[in-house]
């Protein structure tokens, strides 16, 4: 499997895959400021949650770049400015939260502990660096370890629907719901994939279907509202989608469209699996029902490539995302193994111990 690396850096800017140009392009743009990666991650050009909190992670450091002259104090007051700013972009998945928060973090405890004066912030500008580099290289270690712990549900002639673009595009590298696919297919096992073209932004479509295209995978695209009849004519052994958050009672944030498979998989006996890493787990948020979901334009829905495609003043109602409850969840993967509804209790546990 060889894909384009979606978040790169390149010694002094920020290199991002224009996501809205595949599968027709494939065009690499350079991000200079925190401003060029806000825009990026707000017109979608960089989507998926790790890949969005990874380049927010670099955006940081673009960010506070123009402040290194500043005293520590004064530094550390831009830093939350840059923060709140770039957290601004999409407010519902939380990897992006998450990964700026390190940064913001990691400048809190060196202003702490650094009461010498042979600190600067130059010092800590470069450690702002590494710390973007390391939220990229641990998430590309998490999608390869989440992919290893679910390739044993990827079973010889099954049928798999997916939906989004839970890919290696939409992470460093590997993916998260479609990394057993790409691993199962390097070990010779044949499988379906069925894809849901994903309204109204056709991730699917897009991006899905390319991704597993590229890897030689079996797939078929399909309409979102075909995913029952495929269902019913027995065509899908199991169901498997990515993540933009988890909160505290196993409740789960994805792309619009996501809860409607986890209440078709339900009817029809079907297993469905959320993978997920560490990284978008909020144990902040007590239930589904808190979580911030974002609106999208009108115009994602009332046009087509630029064409309206409905009367011009009809009302849009365009959440980006819908919230599955946790009791129609079969499994989550994560990178420290598979967990069973009902499955929160001990993952919390086991991150607890992981992180003690």
């Amino acid at each position: 499997m060889k894909l384009p690396i979606s978040v790169e850096w390149k010694k002094d800017h920020l290199q991002l895959l224009d996501q809205t140009l595949l599968p027709t392009q494939t065009l690499f743009f350079r991000c200079d400021t925190a401003q060029d990666v806000w825009q990026a991650i707000k017109s979608l050009r960089v989507r998926g949650a790790p890949a969005i909190g990874i380049a927010g992670a670099f955006g940081f450091y673009l960010g506070m770049i123009p402040f290194e002259k500043l005293s520590m104090s004064e530094f550390l007051l831009k830093a939350k400015e840059v923060f709140q700013y770039l957290n601004s972009s999409r407010p519902t998945a939380v990897n992006l939260q998450w990964a700026l928060s390190r940064q913001l973090t990691l400048i809190q405890n060196f202003q702490s502990t650094g009461t010498d004066k042979t600190q600067t912030t130059k010092e800590l500008l470069q450690k702002i660096l590494q710390e973007a580099l390391n939220i990229q290289e641990e998430d590309r270690s998490i999608c390869y370890r989440i992919g290893i712990n679910a390739l044993p549900l990827i079973k010889e002639g099954m049928g798999i629907l997916t939906h989004c673009n839970p890919g290696a595009i939409a992470v460093s590298e590997w993916g998260t719901a479609l990394a057993p696919l790409h691993m199962a297919k390097q070990q010779g096992i044949n499988f379906k994939v069925y894809v849901d073209e994903t309204r109204p932004l056709l991730q699917g479509g897009r991006l899905t279907t390319w991704e597993l295209m590229q890897s030689g995978i079996d797939c078929t695209l399909i309409t979102d509202s075909m995913a029952a009849m495929v269902m019913s004519q027995g065509k899908v052994q199991m169901v498997i989608v990515g993540t933009d958050r988890v909160v505290a009672n196993g409740d789960m944030a994805n792309k619009i469209g996501t809860m409607n498979l986890a209440i078709l998989a339900k009817h029809f006996k079907i297993p469905f699996y959320v993978a997920c890493p560490s990284s978008t787990f909020d144990f902040s948020t007590t239930c589904g029902s808190d979580i911030e979901i974002e609106e999208r334009p009108s115009s994602e829905i009332t046009h087509f490539k630029g064409q309206l495609v409905a009367p011009e003043d009809v009302k849009v109602y365009n959440p980006a995302f819908d919230v599955t409850p946790c009791e129609l969840i079969t499994g989550m993967v994560t990178e420290n193994g598979i967990y069973s509804y009902p499955y929160i209790e001990k993952i919390k546990d086991d991150f607890r111990q992981s992180n003690s």
